[in-house]
């Protein structure tokens, strides 16, 4: 979220009414609109990205705003017919629409004072999703794949475009790695609570005496982060040559396509095989690295959220359990919000929606009880 809006997480008494806070926001968004047409700002395209982001932001809240001043116009047109107008139906009429005006008044409020809890800068960004398959051997690689299967179908869903990075394949199936892009607005902001370890409870095909077995596999969503955010000195990158594996033709598994980034400073790699085209293979793989070491800075102050709020915890500690998945039960537990969902194979066919949207609103209210917003 903007700069701008972040001066709302001041106490209540920095404006009386929540028709001041949106009378103060609609002003700065005449503001940067203006600003947005001026010649210093569109030659310098970090400033006009920044800007038109902002631009865009306040522009959700000003549609609020002009739905909610003409709640409060009618409520008062309502209250001065009730304080002057003599005919009883009239009257009666008005006080009955002022009664549906006042709730729709508390349900607007509600939703603007959501709409102002500051968000993350990088919410509103692209995501990289990386899936990995942890203990549990050749099951924890066939639960990577359908970890992957999931976010896949959820996305498909959303309509979101999503791009392959780089995989290596488990050898019963599924994947022992696998790293995706996807690309749409507040990507990250939706996705970045999958970060964690997910657990899977159920009999793999292998096993003889039915017995269940528990696997896990880690979830890493990382923004991603463009050459405002990070800049990189080309001499501080390494950059290797090699054959691409898996299926795509002769040229896949004969020519040096594939790329694997060093950043030597930091140790960091990053590495691209999906492409035939080397090139294509080197942006995608600078894409992530350029992503990961932003992450680094990111990940110390997801940190110090995530000691203030339980529903943070998969961003700031990986390590953390934050979802089983029981076959037999046909059970999801979403463990940071004590959440339990008997629609296993719902979930597992990208029906994630309502979960995001629970951690979503646990998350936005301890930011409530924080005093984030008047």
């Amino acid at each position: 979220m903007c700069d701008f809006l972040l001066r709302f997480s001041a106490p209540a008494e920095r404006y009386e009414t929540m028709l001041e806070k949106l009378e103060a926001i609609h002003q700065r968004w005449k503001d940067v609109e203006a600003e947005l047409s001026s010649p210093d700002v569109m030659s310098d395209m970090k400033r006009f990205a920044q800007l038109n982001k902002e631009y865009k932001d306040l522009a959700k809240i000003v549609d609020e705003y002009y739905i909610y001043r003409n709640i409060i116009s009618n409520i008062e047109t309502n209250k001065e017919i009730l304080a002057t107008e003599k005919d009883e139906d009239f009257r009666e009429m008005a006080k009955g629409e002022l009664d549906d005006l006042l709730v729709k008044q508390d349900e607007k409020e509600e939703e603007i004072r959501l709409m102002l809890i500051p968000k993350e800068p990088e919410d509103a960004k692209h995501a990289i999703v990386e899936i990995r398959g942890g203990t549990g051997g050749d099951e924890a690689a066939l639960f990577a794949g359908d970890l992957y299967r999931m976010y896949m179908r959820y996305c498909e869903k959303r309509g979101w475009k999503t791009e392959l990075v780089d995989y290596t394949e488990g050898t019963a199936g599924g994947y022992k790695e696998i790293v995706f892009n996807v690309l749409a607005e507040d990507a990250y902001g939706t996705l970045k609570y999958e970060s964690g370890v997910h657990r899977v409870q159920r009999v793999p095909d292998t096993e003889t005496q039915g017995r269940v077995h528990t696997s896990a596999a880690s979830v890493v969503v990382l923004p991603e982060a463009d050459e405002f955010d990070i800049e990189l000195n080309p001499s501080d990158i390494r950059k290797d040559l090699f054959c691409a594996s898996g299926p795509g033709g002769q040229s896949v598994n004969t020519t040096y396509s594939a790329v694997r980034l060093t950043h030597i400073p930091t140790g960091i790699i990053a590495q691209c095989q999906d492409q035939k085209s080397q090139l294509k293979n080197y942006d995608k793989a600078l894409q992530v690295l350029r992503s990961r070491i932003y992450e680094m800075e990111l990940q110390k102050h997801l940190e110090d959220i995530s000691k203030k709020r339980k529903t943070m915890v998969s961003t700031g500690d990986r390590s953390a359990k934050v979802r089983t998945y029981n076959y037999p039960q046909g059970r999801v537990t979403e463990h940071r919000i004590s959440l339990t969902m008997y629609n296993l194979p719902g979930v597992m066919n990208g029906d994630i929606q309502e979960i995001l949207e629970a951690l979503q609103f646990a998350e936005n209210a301890e930011k409530l009880k924080e005093g984030t917003i008047a």
